[in-house]
């Protein structure tokens, strides 16, 4: 496995546009296209593709808000393996390189998601990393997580 994440452009919408969750997990997510539109309307979004050498494997969103908190969050809003590499180690790996991303390009010690809480096999992905709730929940009805990166070996 040789990880690596790519901003999305012409070159690469096409094929980061094929990539699909399963139909249980379609509710837990926005589709792709749906993302690519949100971030072509504002500015602060990053859409990235997580890539195993030339194949994406993966997609994930994110965003510095600066109007949270004292100093803003950063968010790792959106993130998804596609079905036919799930259960690879590809989510796992790609949250670990990711929130390397968003420390180097923001330099933020602490990283905010949030998830269904019925979706149980993210949650454990998320904990196994560091995540934590911290009883927060957002406008749509998950709950919040975070990881501070004092805490952890990442």
């Amino acid at each position: 496995m040789s990880l690596a994440i790519k901003n999305i452009d012409e070159s690469n919408r096409e094929e980061i546009l094929k990539l699909k969750v399963s139909k249980s997990q379609e509710s837990f997510i926005e589709t792709i296209k749906e993302c690519l539109d949100e971030a072509s309307e504002d500015s602060k979004w990053r859409t990235v593709g997580v890539y195993d050498k030339d194949t994406a494997v993966g997609f994930a969103m994110y965003a510095l808000f600066l109007d949270e908190g004292k100093n803003g969050r950063v968010w790792l809003d959106r993130f998804l393996i596609s079905q036919e590499h799930q259960g690879k180690g590809y989510g796992e790996n790609g949250i670990k390189l990711l929130i390397k991303q968003l420390y180097d390009e923001y330099g933020y010690k602490k990283i905010y998601l949030s998830v269904y809480d019925i979706n149980k096999k993210a949650i454990a992905l998320y904990k196994k990393i560091g995540f934590d709730f911290n009883g927060e929940v957002d406008l749509k009805g998950e709950k919040v997580m975070v990881i501070n990166l004092d805490n952890t070996d990442n």
